[in-house]
């Protein structure tokens, strides 16, 4: 049985059943992440193949948890008991987390066995993964070129079949946006959907943990066991778990697809604008109508992002101090010495960035001017959205602008870097899901991807036009 090829379902089902031990799918994976040159995955855990051997004993005493047995990476910001959560930050480099995160928690209740922490951009900011302390990670398919970001490890860890899934967060596109570059498939939910608990934040208003896994099943199930509201959050919704694979009927007939004509505009001239148009002539010919809509704030999703969400890092950064839990400086002779040489020496230079331009948007003079404004522009936004998804069950837009870039391209011009989460920005101010699946390939023969978004809770409509567009469109992507 070739392990490798197996999806995320069947490896489960074949370790219930005991065609397959967790140890020996657990050592292969291991294994294959001990022998990665993509530095996708910073540390394998070293009680990995001993949980996998305790699950194989609970198994063989009848437990069947949905990911019984079954390897899963975590994204270096998300926290699990006794191993270490750097967040790809020098500042946090020895943190060992105290307690389990949510989803780590429901994960290790339905029998999964976490093998490694995943590489990330510093504390999720950045579109490549280039921001870690820790080195860059090489995406899967051309190690030239970059994974995306931040959750760039966890999205090169699938594609390189270092696991059958990953956890990334997103916050602007962090999973969605890697997912596309690397040819697989990662949703971001409805905010609140899945619990943040215990895991670092960025921008706390907007971000969301979510799965990526190689086909759009497989991440249905994955986020079957994610969702769900947890005590210790109380941003997550109390709404009951739909079964998402239940959701995926195989037909899109009398679907309607939202054509934002900003999207129109916005993809003119760019890599990906054939296959987006090819993706819409698919879906209308198997069945679904065309209807044109509009969020005419559509570009200043991307302005009000990159004010909200330094603003919040600024405040959820200012823990790192150098005083509790994160490092300290050697050089510093006093207490406003530790605060400043710490975060000085500790901070890489996009979180720095980061922290001027919230502290500055936040300021005395500023605060309305800026952070205000941007408050007020989201409230828009989401009241524009909302009209639009009075008339549509889905918009279809790209996920990136083409192809992922080349390793150090984009790295003296931030505002370039910025611009590549044009197309994936507004879920995250809206709150809403989206999917990012394979679709089409740019002029280099790398993958493209195709955005599904919905309005919030309807995870089970994207999942289904997902899977008909993977398990169906593999002729009109081709561009």
């Amino acid at each position: 049985m070739n392990i490798e090829n197996l999806s995320l379902i069947d490896l489960k089902n074949a370790i219930q059943e005991r065609k397959l031990t967790s140890l020996e799918v657990t050592k292969f994976f291991v294994e294959k992440c001990e022998k990665s040159d993509l530095n996708a995955v910073l540390e394998v855990f070293d009680d990995a193949l001993e949980k996998a051997k305790e699950m194989d004993e609970k198994i063989e005493n009848g437990f069947k948890g949905k990911l019984a047995g079954v390897p899963v990476i975590i994204k270096d910001n998300i926290l699990y008991k006794g191993k270490k959560a750097s967040c790809g930050s020098r500042f946090l480099e020895n943190y060992t987390a105290q307690y389990n995160s949510t989803v780590v928690q429901k994960m290790l209740d339905e029998g999964a066995v976490i093998i490694a922490r995943a590489n990330m951009d510093e504390f999720a900011m950045g579109s490549s993964t280039e921001n870690s302390y820790f080195g860059i990670t090489k995406n899967a398919l051309d190690p030239t070129r970059v994974p995306g970001g931040s959750s760039g490890g966890s999205a090169s860890a699938v594609a390189g079949s270092l696991a059958p899934v990953a956890l990334g967060t997103d916050t602007g596109g962090s999973i969605r946006q890697p997912s596309s570059y690397n040819g697989v498939v990662g949703i971001k939910p409805t905010y609140g959907r899945v619990s943040r608990f215990g895991v670092v934040a960025f921008a706390s208003s907007i971000e969301q943990v979510g799965p990526i896994t190689k086909n759009v099943k497989d991440n249905a199930y994955m986020l079957e066991v994610l969702a769900g509201h947890s005590e210790h959050d109380e941003t997550s919704l109390k709404e009951e778990v739909p079964s998402y694979l239940s959701s995926i009927k195989g037909d899109i007939t009398g679907l309607r697809v939202g054509v934002m004509k900003e999207v129109e505009e916005a993809v003119k001239g760019l890599e990906v604008e054939k296959s987006y148009k090819n993706a819409l002539e698919f879906l209308k010919k198997n069945g679904a109508t065309l209807v044109d809509v509009s969020i005419k704030d559509f570009k200043l999703s991307l302005p009000c992002y990159y004010i909200i969400a330094p603003a919040e890092a600024t405040s959820n950064l200012g823990r790192f101090d150098g005083v509790k839990y994160s490092r300290r400086s050697a050089e510093a002779k006093d207490v406003d010495e530790i605060y400043v040489k710490s975060r000085s020496e500790g901070f890489g230079k996009e979180v720095k960035r980061r922290i001027m331009l919230g502290n500055f948007v936040l300021s005395s003079g500023y605060f309305d001017a800026y952070y205000n404004k941007a408050k007020k522009l989201q409230q828009k936004l989401i009241e524009e959205a909302k009209e639009a998804f009075s008339k549509c069950d889905i918009i279809v837009m790209p996920t990136t602008a083409g192809e992922p870039f080349k390793i150090g391209e984009k790295t003296g011009d931030p505002v370039s870097m910025y611009k590549e989460d044009l197309f994936t920005i507004m879920a995250n101010i809206l709150g809403v899901p989206a999917i990012s699946i394979p679709f089409g390939k740019g002029k280099s023969g790398l993958p493209l991807g195709i955005q599904i978004v919905a309005d919030r809770l309807n995870e089970g409509v994207i999942y289904n036009v997902a899977d008909f567009i993977e398990k169906k469109g593999e002729e009109d992507a081709r561009v």
